[in-house]
């Protein structure tokens, strides 16, 4: 069974920390994945005023966020100005690379991104892409290739703009099947490769999952017959979660389960699905993320 292992890279501290403890993992037991990287500023702190908001305190507490992510990450931003990732730790990024992983685009301010994509206009949003991809392609010395949004937040001007970049393939949605998007009536040349399986932040702040049993869920939930692509998080698989990861790995190779980059999910034919790409609420997750519409066009 083939597994999509996507590796998204959220902060500074995910950088530094969590990236070459995933590196070293992903080494030990032979597995290449695609890495998406947040480059610009991490204000990632700046977070804490959604504090205000139930929902959003009831997960903070649920997925006991100070000790997975730590203080650094949780106050990143809102004291002082957050430091730019992609100038300060270049070599941690490169690094992924010369290990043979997928290196994509995450985002240019992870938290700007999901907190203000929804009023941003085309300029906007075109103006954020290229700062973002401009700074990743400096730092690996050639333009990524795959991209990924930042919290699954994307609108019909994103995937437009991203439709003017040399990318391969995108990752911005869940769903179930890679697929072409439909914008109106006009399907777009970039495929979506969706995620198909919760993330750990999603999964504890549910009733079904708690922290131990989620890498078990995880194996579970894998389809033998339809896409798989899993999601980790540099901050928490990384870091804290880190053996548990390890062990998850050990467990899925006895099962015969085989983990790489998206791209390699990516079928030759080139008779893909056009769907459209709705705003859906999922459990375990704060307001709407990006979801492939099930109607199929032809």
């Amino acid at each position: 069974m083939r597994v999509g292992l996507r590796i998204d890279v959220d902060t500074y501290r995910g950088t530094r920390r969590g990236v070459p403890r995933l590196l070293a993992i992903l080494e030990q037991h032979g597995i290449h994945g695609s890495f998406f990287f947040t480059v610009g500023p991490d204000n990632m702190g700046r977070h804490l005023s959604r504090l205000l908001r139930p929902a959003f305190l009831v997960k903070m507490l649920r997925s006991k966020a100070a000790s997975l992510y730590g203080w650094d990450i949780l106050l990143r931003g809102t004291i002082w100005p957050g430091p730019v990732i992609g100038e300060k730790l270049g070599d941690v990024i490169r690094e992924a690379e010369r290990a043979g992983h997928e290196i994509g685009y995450h985002a240019f301010d992870h938290h700007a991104w999901q907190t203000k994509i929804e009023k941003m206009d085309a300029a906007a949003v075109r103006r954020s892409l290229a700062r973002g991809i401009g700074a990743l392609t400096k730092i690996i010395g050639r333009a990524p290739d795959c991209s990924a949004t930042a919290g699954w937040k994307t609108t019909d001007d994103v995937l437009r703009e991203k439709d003017r970049f040399p990318f391969r393939y995108h990752s911005d949605c869940r769903g179930d099947r890679i697929f072409r998007p439909l914008l109106g009536y006009r399907e777009l040349s970039v495929v979506q490769v969706p995620v198909t399986l919760p993330t750990y932040d999603e999964a504890v702040n549910t009733d079904q999952c708690t922290a131990e049993t989620f890498f078990s869920d995880i194996l579970s939930l894998l389809d033998p017959d339809g896409l798989n692509v899993f999601t980790i998080h540099a901050e928490a698989e990384g870091i804290v979660l880190a053996d548990a990861f390890d062990e998850f790995l050990t467990s899925a190779a006895t099962r015969g389960i085989d983990f790489g980059p998206l791209s390699a999910l990516i079928p030759d034919a080139e008779e893909l699905p056009g769907l459209p790409i709705v705003r859906k609420e999922i459990p375990g997750r704060e307001g709407w993320v990006a979801c492939q519409e099930e109607t199929v066009s032809r």
